[in-house]
Parts: C-alpha cells; structure tokens; sequence
C-alpha cells in the first residue's frame, strides 16, 4: 500500500503540508470544525449552519446528520498554509481603505462593500494579475459603476480550503506597490461626489410659450437629486439662437457648477441647441455618442465650465449616455474625446 493510500485509509488527507484528519460525527464532540457547514434547503435557504472552528457539541449530531454529514473535518494547518477564510480577509485587507466596509469572512469569501454614494475606481490590470495568480479569486464590478452606501463592490475568495501563502502575499505585495505609484489609493475605491449646482436652460417654443408642460426639468432634478446635487435654477427659451446663446451667458455668469441645456437636439433644421452651444463659445468635446439611447447628447467646456446638450430620451429612459457622463463630472473628471469613443462598447441598451 503506497504512502498516500495508507493515509486515506486512515482517514487523513494530505493538502500541501496541511493534514484534514476525517472523524465519525458521533466521535467528533469536543472537536472544531475545520470549514464552514452549508445547510440548503431549495427555495427556502441557503446559508452557513456551523461556523468554522465551532466545536461540536452532542446536540449537533442531528443536524450535522440531516445535510449529510456523517463524518467531519478536522485540520492540522501546514506553515506555508493559509486556511480559505484567513485568505480572503488578508486580501480583503489589502485592498481595504476608510471608505469600504468588509463582511466576515463566509466559506472562503469576503464581501467588501461602499460605505458612501461615489464613483466606484477599480483597477482592472490590477484584478487581472490577482486572478492570474489562481486559487484565489478577486470579483469586482466595472470601473465608474455608482455605488450606494452598503453596495457591493468586489469580494476576495479562496477558491480550496488551503491556499498557498505566499499566493495571500502576492496580493499584499502587489496592493502595497500599486498604492505606493498612486499617492496611497488603494486598487480599489470609491470616489465621492461633488456637490453641484446646476444651471438648466429649457428650449423649445412649445414649452416656452406654454403649449405642453415641461418634463425635462423633474427628470434632471431627479437625476441629479439622487447623486446629491441639485438644480440651482431652471430657465426656459424659444428655438431662436441668440435668444439661447444670451440664457448660456445668464447661467455661466451667476457661476454654475454645470450648464445643461435640454431640447432641440436632433438634427432637424429648426433645431437651434447645438449650434447656440458652439456659438457660446464652447469648446465642443463632442456632438454625438455611440450609446444608445443618448447618441445626440453634446459635451463641452465654457470657460472650463461643463455644459451638455440632453437629447429627449433622458426624459424618459432610465439609463443614457447623460448617466454615464453625468456621474464622472461629479467626481471630478474632465471628459475627454476618448470618453466618448469608448461609450460604444457595451452602450447599446434597450431603446
């Protein structure tokens, strides 16, 4: 009998250097569970039952029994070992700053979560080389994703039950390197918003002259409203050009954080808001995005104040090329032509 088969005779198994020694339920009281225990039940629960190193006590042969478990776990760690719970948390920890809130470690994961409404920044070459390393796990959401305080934004796993430490170190490593070459950031964070006042100036005769009620201005203020920002003034214009160019100047001058102009976007001909932007002197980042909706949206700056064009689906539509943009400024990006250009991966949705 080879070395290996007398140990599963045994009831031991070899995991590195570590040792996970097997023992009847019924001889396991005193004993502490090597792993968590997940009772299911479908459709009704899904969830841990015992906590790693919970010691067993005769009351929990039953339920022990009623998921399965007939024998349990015991385990003899190897120095070079880290057990998947421990894992996760040093990992967690790495990428940990004050504005993140990590979970208890839960078989072999931990959560990490926004404690604020921001801009979620993750790194992805960052994430890429952590799951380069296998047997750990680093799970994110996309970069410049909101985030409210409590929503998940990554969470660390060990994917056995033992993992090689130095793999855990790598991770700390390559943590602290990346905080070194970015002013101490972690790869990982939550940027905060800035809080904006807003100038928004509302074309369109129809609207101006009072012949239909406007919608575009509870839409924006919602919107706004929700990143915690607010419309400092809403004024309202025909389609003549001048008549908009002279409401930009009003807005720029009482000295708006942001001029949102909204109406008259498309390119029919009696359509003036694009060209009374340019006319104001704006330095036009782009007319059009390759999103859906929200291709006709335009982005500039006057006199390094952002003023956007809204096409009408922010009316409407939940999710645009404004709530993609809209976030960014607020965390204090300036966008940029290759921002625009990028939108079109991914910025098809429904419409």
């Amino acid at each position: 009998m080879s070395h290996n088969e007398q140990h599963a005779a045994d009831g031991i198994e070899h995991h590195g250097t570590t040792v996970l020694r097997e023992v009847s339920v019924y001889e396991a009281i005193g004993l502490r569970l090597a792993h968590d225990l997940t009772r299911i039940i479908p459709g009704e629960f899904k969830g841990r039952l015992f906590k790693r190193g919970h010691v067993v006590q005769e009351a929990d042969i039953p339920n022990l029994l009623d998921i399965g478990k007939e024998h349990i776990y015991v385990m003899e760690l190897g120095e070079n070992e880290l057990h998947e719970d421990d894992a996760a948390i040093r990992m967690a920890k790495a990428l940990y700053d004050d504005e993140l809130i990590l979970s208890e470690p839960h078989e072999g994961k931990v959560s990490i979560k926004s404690g604020m409404l921001g801009l979620a920044a993750i790194d992805k070459s960052f994430v890429d080389a952590i799951n380069e390393l296998g047997e750990i796990a680093l799970a994110t959401i996309k970069t410049n994703t909101v985030v409210i305080p409590g929503q998940q934004l990554a969470a660390t796993r060990a994917i056995p039950l033992v993992v090689p430490k130095a793999k855990v170190e790598a991770v700390e490593r390559f943590a602290a390197e990346f905080r070194q070459s970015h002013a101490g950031a972690s790869p990982l964070h939550v940027r905060p918003f800035r809080k904006f006042r807003v100038g928004l100036l509302t074309t369109g005769g129809e609207v101006f002259n009072g012949r239909i009620a406007d919608k575009f201005g509870p839409a924006v203020r919602s919107k706004l409203e929700a990143l915690g920002s607010e419309v400092g003034e809403q004024r309202f214009a025909p389609d003549d050009r001048q008549t908009i160019v002279k409401e930009i100047y009003y807005l720029l001058e009482q000295r708006y954080d942001m001029i949102l102009v909204t109406g008259g976007m498309s390119v029919d001909p009696d359509d003036r808001t694009p060209g009374a932007i340019k006319d104001s002197g704006a330095n036009i980042v782009s007319y059009g995005t390759p999103m859906l909706p929200g291709s006709m949206l335009l982005i500039g700056y006057l006199n390094g104040v952002p003023i956007m064009g809204l096409p009408g689906c922010v009316m409407h539509d939940p999710y645009t090329s404004f709530d993609v943009l809209l976030p960014r400024i607020l965390a204090g990006d300036t966008i940029v032509r290759e921002d625009i250009v990028s939108l079109g991966y991914g910025g098809l949705n429904s419409c």
